[in-house]
């Protein structure tokens, strides 16, 4: 990636552009898989990660005692936003939807249940091999539409969550 690539950096409402040599210029130290601290000039600076999602580049990071919430939009985040793209992929799925024909052979959720990324929510058999259908994102079942030995299309509703 060039040096002079911009990267959008969002914290809590607030936009900020930094280029790729600014940010590698921070002198930025892991004291843990937590803990950081940053000089910047001659400041020093201690944060911790609250919470991190990589697939959606954001993150929660406390410092001072206060609590930011960070999302980081790359130069391929920027040119999709700036397509459209943006809003559509912050919207919830609420329903999960059998990716090809197939056979249901185990279903691992019930409805109420809460379910956490990555966690498996039914396996499916198509053309002789199981596929396991994972959650994508933290999520409460709302009614499992299929049961365990039902032939299912593609496109047909398997969960419904909330």
């Amino acid at each position: 990636m060039p040096a002079t690539e911009t990267f959008k950096i969002l914290v809590n409402g607030f936009v900020f552009h930094f280029s790729r040599s600014e940010l590698e210029s921070l002198d930025l130290v892991a004291i843990s898989p937590t803990e950081f601290n940053m000089l910047n000039g001659h400041q020093s600076v201690n944060a911790r990660l609250l919470k991190a999602d990589l697939l959606n580049k954001t993150f929660s990071i406390e410092t001072g005692g206060e609590t930011f919430e960070v999302v980081i939009k790359d130069a391929l985040d920027q040119q999709l936003e700036q397509m459209g793209f943006g809003t559509a992929m912050g919207k919830q799925v609420k329903e999960i939807k059998a990716p090809m024909p197939g056979l249901v052979l185990e279903i691992a959720v019930t409805d109420g249940q809460v379910v956490r990324e990555g966690d498996r929510i039914l396996i499916l058999e198509a053309m002789k091999m199981e596929n396991s259908i994972l959650i994508h994102a933290d999520a409460t079942i709302k009614k499992v539409a299929v049961v365990a030995g039902q032939a299912v299309e593609k496109g047909q509703v398997l969960v419904e969550l909330e």
